[in-house]
């Protein structure tokens, strides 16, 4: 029953935003509201009467009484049901006339007060700051600015209030539509008539104009939201917007270029081959040859967005009251999230400003030697602020292309956004299919990426937060994500995290598995138990409204404006994403590049980052070491069914040694080299201390004492005697000190800590490397020296240690008998053993390139000159 009533207020909240919005429109626009209807009364059942004068067969007189008693069930089952849709009937009446009621006060306090234009304290959006403050012709500034803007709205009062009916004149009979089918059939109703109301709804953004359209093209791309009648309704609005007259737009384009068209092209298409919210497109050829896109701007365009900044932002003042008055603790800034996207949408009407934005992503994805994406060639003497000329790309866009051929794009499209959005902090915030080319001619690229009127850039810091709170999300590490939305701005510092980390589970971890919304409404089904039957639905459905009601009260959340864009982006990408590939998730599929970001750069930040992945109970991990380069090189190690990475599960198919090493060696692990130059400094020193006081205690061990008066002498370690020791200049210097004293000034006593670590060194060396390597590096090579003169010999026999080949034949033989002299066993060539993991890894030496050789001899001769200055 619960389940059911949520139709009826559902329809209740419809119908007080109706109300609300029809109350500041007028009479000329207020809704026929359609009253419920009350259910049917029963007139009851008519149950038969013995007949007079004798009396039924017992089998009669028990079926009579089952009768009368399923007769009375239903009665009462129909008298519990009038009950109930009653109540429902009256809480949602409450309720509407309550939403309704503080609707009316909230949008007349709104009305009352001078509305301000959006305001972007900090903005994301990239402007030209060269020509802030200049203004057009109607007063309307070029570039995006606060008080010019309502200097224009003072001049405008009346259009504004004009446009302001005109929004209410068309929304509100829609939403009145949508409140009839509800009350009248519940959510099953509107699925009934998804194709209508699709179709209403294409074309009242087509009525309001270019600013709802834009908002239709956003949703346009995601199938796990809306139906798929709806998004062929709305994929109507990408390019097939009513064009305007050609003959209008070659005026215009002569207008801008201040010449005649035959001075510039030779021919142009007699149709725009794209028409959209903003601007038409031309194919055009150059007096030069070229074949070129011509983009002209809409006539008047600018001054209907500026108005429509006006609606949105009152409309915005009303949705701030209500949530104000309604759900106080959240501190969600939506009139600052409008102004990010308000202050956005005005700048991509500068053509001029585009042009730029073009020019300089595409310098900047060649300079990271980013492929697979190409951006057109900008005509930047042929550009005004209405006027955009780029070179023109033979393809199709993707919104025409089929799920297939979206699906094979879908990672080149990925790893560029990844690289503006995380690498570069430069990113295309609009990328929509319409946007997204794929190119007939692939020499230069698989896809080509179009329309930059909206372009954000990004601080450092955020992309760092950002890398970190995709790192945390990927491996479930919800705690550590805590602070990543603190760094965010999402939470407060003074949140409680004991209540948000496990609603961060609930709500995160559907999201993680990927599929968008269609799939997380079925994941969360699935974590609140909700499996069909009746009793565990409504038990269910009441711990999910407890938790959204400590959502809203007890866990004061905000979306930072700023976030509107990378929110937008992510949204519009993962939508077309989710075309071709249905199972789709962006954090999972995003954690190689982020793994690659993780080892290749060596600012603090992401040092930080990456010691907190790779280290665990007090030491690096190698398990995590492996999966995460092996993660970089897109082998994920994944965990509970295959939605979570685990950084600690053994991969079976993963990268072999040599490709491993090389990688490491390459400038794409020169974060994760410093750290692991760092770690080897720290395990060198405790395997040294450790081997030093090994062969000590082994050396005074073995000296010969005189048998008789050898208690009379002193001991050996006590003796003072003489040593050279290193010093900071490189150079060795005497020094006359008992060997005892001089070993703890050398090499102190390990910890018990270091002594764990040590031994987790052995074993990984006995485990990589084979037991004789274990026994070297565990320091037990004056006890065992048999073990020592084998691990040399298989390093000589094998032929592929570094600097072998410079060593003379004569110089290596005689070697190689010495070993053999003190217990060394000679392989077979070919043949394998307990150190054919060492011949592996001599091999995977070996097959390094120059360049990854130098930088492991590099890494080698500097961990060994700082042991020796240590």
């Amino acid at each position: 029953t619960s389940l059911d009533n949520m139709s009826l207020r559902l329809a209740a909240v419809v119908l007080a935003c109706a109300a609300s919005t029809a109350s500041a429109a007028g009479p000329s626009v207020r809704p026929a509201f359609v009253q419920p209807h009350a259910a049917p009364s029963s007139h009851g059942l008519r149950l038969r009467t013995p007949p007079q004068g004798g009396s039924r067969p017992r089998l009669a007189a028990g079926h009579a009484l089952s009768e009368r008693r399923r007769a009375a069930t239903a009665i009462s089952m129909q008298e519990g049901e009038k009950k109930k849709q009653k109540n429902g009937f009256d809480q949602a009446s409450a309720f509407a006339t309550s939403a309704a009621i503080a609707a009316a006060a909230v949008n007349q306090a709104v009305s009352m007060k001078t509305l301000e234009a959006p305001d972007v304290q900090k903005t994301y959006i990239v402007k030209d700051a060269a020509r802030q403050g200049q203004v057009d012709a109607e007063g309307l500034p070029i570039v995006y600015d606060k008080q010019l803007i309502e200097a224009y709205w003072r001049q405008q009062d009346g259009a504004l209030q004009k446009r302001w009916r005109e929004f209410l004149g068309v929304s509100v009979p829609f939403l009145t539509k949508l409140v009839a089918m509800l009350v009248r059939g519940g959510t099953d109703e509107l699925q009934r008539n998804q194709a209508d109301l699709a179709r209403d709804a294409r074309i009242n953004l087509e009525k309001l104009g270019p600013t709802y359209i834009k908002a239709g093209q956003m949703m346009s791309v995601r199938p796990d939201v809306l139906p798929q009648e709806a998004l062929d309704e709305l994929a109507k609005l990408q390019d097939s917007v009513k064009p305007f007259d050609t003959e209008l737009a070659v005026s215009l384009i002569e207008g801008e270029l201040n010449a005649e068209l035959g001075a510039y092209f030779t021919e142009i298409s007699d149709k725009p081959v794209a028409a959209a919210s903003l601007a038409q497109v031309y194919k055009a050829r150059l007096t030069t040859g070229e074949w070129v896109a011509v983009k002209i701007q809409r006539p008047d365009v600018l001054s209907i967005v500026s108005k429509d900044l006006y609606v949105l932002r009152r409309a915005a003042e009303v949705y701030q009251g209500l949530m104000d008055r309604f759900a106080p603790q959240q501190r969600t800034d939506y009139v600052g999230l409008l102004n990010e996207w308000a202050v956005g949408f005005y700048t991509e009407l500068d053509f001029t400003n585009e042009a730029a934005n073009q020019k300089k992503l595409k310098m900047l994805l060649e300079e990271q030697g980013s492929t697979g994406v190409y951006i057109p060639n900008v005509y930047e003497e042929l550009c005004t602020r209405r006027l955009l000329v780029t070179e023109w790309i033979d393809g199709k866009k993707l919104s025409e292309c089929e799920p297939a051929d979206i699906r094979e794009c879908i990672d080149v499209g990925q790893e560029c956004f990844l690289t503006q959005l995380l690498q570069i902090g430069f990113f295309h915030s609009d990328p929509h299919p319409g946007n997204i080319i794929r190119m007939n001619d692939q020499s230069k690229g698989k896809i080509a990426l179009i329309d930059f009127g909206l372009v954000a850039s990004l601080q450092q810091e955020d992309m760092d937060n950002i890398v970190s709170a995709v790192i945390h999300l990927a491996n479930k590490d919800y705690t550590a994500l805590v602070n990543d939305f603190i760094a965010l701005n999402i939470l407060p510092e003074d949140c409680d995290r004991a209540k948000v980390v496990p609603l961060m589970d609930k709500a995160l971890s559907p999201y993680v598995k990927g599929g968008g919304a269609k799939k997380y409404e079925e994941e969360l089904k699935k974590v609140y138990g909700m499996d069909g039957q009746v009793g565990n639905s409504v038990g269910a459905f009441q711990a999910m409204t407890n938790d959204a009601l400590t959502v809203l009260n007890d866990i004061p959340f905000s979306i930072p404006p700023y976030f509107a864009l990378i929110a937008r982006a992510v949204v519009t990408l993962e939508g077309v994403a989710l075309i071709g590939n249905p199972d789709y998730g962006l954090i999972l599929e995003a954690y190689p590049f982020v793994a690659r970001k993780l080892l290749s750069e060596d600012r603090p930040e992401i040092q930080r980052a990456l010691q907190e992945v790779l280290y665990a109970d007090g030491g690096i991990q190698g398990q995590r070491l492996a999966n995460l380069l092996n993660g970089a090189l897109g082998v994920v190690a994944r965990t509970q069914g295959g939605v979570f990475v685990d950084l600690d599960a053994e991969i079976e198919d993963g990268l072999d040694l040599q490709k491993a090493l090389s990688y490491l060696m390459s400038e794409k692990a020169t974060s994760l080299r410093n750290i692991l130059l760092d770690e080897a400094i720290v395990a060198g020193d405790i395997l040294l201390r450790q081997s030093a006081r090994k062969g000590f205690g082994a050396f005074i061990n073995s000296l010969p004492r005189p048998p008789f008066f050898s208690q009379f002498l002193p001991k050996p370690e006590t003796v003072p005697t003489p040593f050279l020791v290193p010093t900071a200049s490189g150079q060795p210097a005497p020094v006359f000190v008992p060997p005892q004293d001089l070993l703890e000034r050398v090499a102190p006593q390990l910890s018990r800590d270091e002594e764990l670590y040590a031994l987790s060194l052995v074993d990984l060396a006995s485990g990589s490397l084979g037991k004789d390597a274990g026994a070297v590096v565990g320091g037990d090579a004056f006890l065992d020296p048999r073990a020592a003169a084998r691990l040399l010999l298989s390093v000589l026999t094998s032929g592929k240690a570094p600097g072998l080949e410079s060593l003379p034949p004569a110089f290596r033989q005689a070697s190689e008998q010495l070993l053999v002299s003190l217990g060394g066993e000679a392989p077979s060539p070919g043949a394998g053993g307990q150190n054919g993991e060492l011949d592996d890894a001599l091999g995977a030496v070996a097959k390094l390139s120059d360049k990854e050789r130098a930088a492991l001899e590099a890494s080698g001769e500097y961990v060994l000159r700082t042991l020796w200055l240590q």
